[in-house]
């Protein structure tokens, strides 16, 4: 999730050093975050472990039907016991949502559902330890069994759980169509605080959470204070404790590597440039808009804005969101691009031309929104192997199908059946 563009990005940068490059915005943050936290090899073996067992688990109607009668049964005891309450909308079926099966989908859900099913998941798996059609499917259940029921694994689940659940607001808002940068930028710095604030003091409450979680499924917690063994030898011991590892090698270096990665992604630099361009923006009646904001985006610019130009510019603002606010024409725009189209029909980008100047700035700003991320799935759902001599006219048809999904709702069927009879002359009638 890196992206695949930075050959582009170099050429830009190469001709105008000064251009700004926000990429992978709206590319699903979840992902990336994941990607980013497999660099520490305990992680990587974390989602290989939880692939493995969706796949063993919901590879077939029968072993998700199991899953789904012992999650009842379990729900029937708890209700017993008094320890779960029923009524509508509440105690819903559970599935084991594999997060790769769609770009879009969420890794968060698939480890908090992994946990609220964690015993089912369980009895699936050790019945086909025992009942398994072959010895290799009993082998790999088996070793998949082992592998859930340890210490590190639990640990593992709990701080990707409460790493995920951070992200996962702005994660959702980078994905909206109608994105709100002011919000979203908002969420991102919030999120790294609470990483931060996680990092510093929320350790105990993990170790105590996953300590929890093994006393009541009967996995065997290890002493802290002991030496940590590499693998499941125990000859191979390391010089550090359990505590050590968990805390220093695993714990600090995990939160460290999704800082670093949102950080990178969210700099100082890129939030003034979303926030200026957010400002600019006429949407709800230029909601949003803020002097200073605007500024600091005509800072970003050196080469358009000098010294004097930024002291005319804010000359400028002062008397243009007064007139906006008052116009009419100015009341219903959406966007940068409508806003840059209402000034030239009303002629006046020549009154306001450093505004103008800025706006268009904003507008070539090299930024991936949530909306062209769908336009290239769409892209590539419609240009496939099979379809790879697609004509771009014909490709452009297709797509509009797709993007436009909303507007086509609204045809009925019986208008482009009358439209594709109408084209030309057919022996049967449609």
């Amino acid at each position: 999730m890196q992206g695949e563009i930075n050959g582009l990005k170099t050429l830009i940068l190469k001709d105008n050093p000064s251009a700004y490059c926000i990429h992978c915005f709206a590319h699903q943050l979840q992902l990336t975050l994941v990607a980013v936290a497999k660099q520490y090899c305990d992680v990587d073996q974390f989602f290989d472990i939880v692939a493995n067992v969706l796949n063993i688990v919901g590879s077939s109607f029968k072993r998700r039907d199991m899953l789904r009668e012992d999650q009842a049964k379990k729900l029937e005891e708890l209700q017993v016991l008094g320890e779960v309450h029923t009524g509508s909308g509440l105690n819903q079926e559970l599935g084991l949502q594999r997060s790769g099966d769609t770009r879009w989908g969420s890794h968060f859900k698939t480890v908090r559902n992994f946990i609220t099913l964690f015993s089912s998941i369980i009895n699936v798996l050790e019945f086909l330890a025992s009942e398994g059609a072959n010895y290799l499917e009993r082998s790999v259940a088996k070793s998949l069994v082992n592998d859930i029921r340890s210490f590190e694994f639990v640990h593992m689940m709990h701080l990707m759980l409460k790493l995920l659940a951070i992200t996962n607001d702005l994660n959702m808002a980078l994905q909206r169509k109608d994105q709100d940068i002011v919000n979203a930028t908002k969420l991102v710095g919030f999120a790294k605080r609470q990483l931060q604030g996680m990092r510093e003091s929320k350790w105990k409450s993990l170790i105590n959470d996953a300590s929890s979680f093994c006393a009541k499924h009967d996995i065997v917690i290890p002493e802290m204070d002991k030496n940590y063994h590499l693998g499941k030898s125990k000859r191979r011991s390391s010089s550090v404790t359990y505590s050590h590892h968990l805390c220093v090698e695993v714990f600090n270096t995990v939160i460290y590597l999704q800082l670093s990665e949102l950080n990178s992604r969210f700099d100082a630099v890129n939030s003034n440039l979303l926030l200026g361009m957010a400002s600019l923006s006429p949407d709800n009646f230029f909601a949003n808009y803020d002097k200073e904001r605007i500024m600091k985006l005509a800072t970003l610019c050196p080469h358009e804005f000098s010294g004097s130009k930024l002291e005319d510019l804010s000359y400028e603002l002062d008397n243009y969101i007064l007139f906006v606010k008052e116009d009419n024409d100015f009341s219903n725009l959406k966007g940068l691009g409508d806003l840059s189209e209402t000034l030239v029909e009303a002629d006046l980008y020549k009154t306001w031309r450093l505004i103008f100047l800025l706006v268009k700035l904003s507008l070539i700003l090299y930024v991936a929104t949530a909306t062209v991320e769908r336009a290239f799935s769409s892209m590539k759902y419609i240009k496939n192997d099979l379809r790879s001599r697609i004509g771009d006219e014909f490709l452009n048809d297709c797509l509009v199908c797709y993007i436009e999904d909303e507007v086509l709702e609204t045809i009925p069927n019986d208008a482009i059946i009358d439209r594709f009879q109408s084209m030309t002359t057919r022996r049967v009638q449609l």
